[in-house]
């Protein structure tokens, strides 16, 4: 992959610095990998990446889309914290066969097959759109925007947050929509019958319902209304919700 960059996190207050700032427990990256997000102080999305750790660094491995706001937002949070932020020439490489030495699993979902570190690009020629869509995997910078929140868009289905490790900027506003709500809102799978583009307008009878990101191979991942979720159609198509991606309770 050529798209991803990866920073190094060193100096003896990096784990409780960046711990305090993202949605999951990094604790848990020694020796592994684990995918976060860095929100607003409103909750809202603003870089989604994957944090791994040893001994003597946190890599974190963020899209490079998002690597210069997630590179300054860090280093406002930094103050006075021993922590020092360097970009590296890491290449990640990903891929669904078998996986190189070293290799970790994707923690978002298992059909997402292995992440590497090194110094070469060793991926493989997964058709990684289709498979996203499919498994209903949002991207950085398509499904994931500044007006995202990240319960809506299945954080919590792809191990991106936990609830139990403490403070995050925008935690209150998360913690609100898990415990004191119920999503009326959300990404959908959705199959596409005829012509649609992504940035459609989704119309349920003719109300407004939503809008489509990615579309591949007659399918496509929706944000809707889950209230709205019948009679979908386009000005060129006609969309199916998944069973099961609409909560019962919507």
């Amino acid at each position: 992959m050529t798209n991803r960059v990866v920073f190094s996190l060193t100096g003896t207050d990096r784990l409780a610095f960046l711990q305090g700032l993202v949605t999951n427990d990094v604790a848990r990256a020694a020796g592994g990998i684990v995918y976060a997000a860095l929100l607003t102080p409103q909750g809202k999305y603003m870089a989604d990446f994957f944090v791994l750790g040893d001994e003597e660094q946190l890599l974190v491995d963020v899209a490079e889309s998002h690597a210069a706001l997630l590179l300054q937002r860090l280093t406002m949070y930094r103050l006075r914290a021993d922590v020092q932020i360097t970009q590296t020439d890491i290449i990640v490489s990903r891929g669904t066969g078998p996986a190189p030495t070293g290799a970790l699993p994707d923690p978002r979902d298992p059909a997402l097959g292995w992440r590497s570190y090194g110094a070469e690009d060793v991926s493989d020629g997964t058709d990684w759109t289709t498979l996203r869509v499919t498994h209903l995997v949002p991207e950085s910078g398509v499904e994931l925007t500044p007006e995202t929140y990240i319960l809506e868009a299945g954080f919590e289905r792809l191990n991106g947050v936990d609830f139990r490790k403490g403070c995050f900027v925008g935690q209150e506003i998360v913690a609100r929509m898990k415990h004191k709500t119920v999503l009326r809102k959300g990404l959908v799978r959705v199959s596409v019958e005829g012509d649609a583009q992504p940035g459609d307008e989704i119309l349920s009878g003719d109300r407004v319902a939503g809008h489509l990101h990615t579309v591949e191979a007659g399918q496509g991942i929706a944000y809707l209304r889950f209230d709205r979720a019948a009679d979908l159609h386009t000005t060129g198509a006609v969309l199916t919700p998944r069973v099961g991606d609409i909560p019962i309770s919507a």
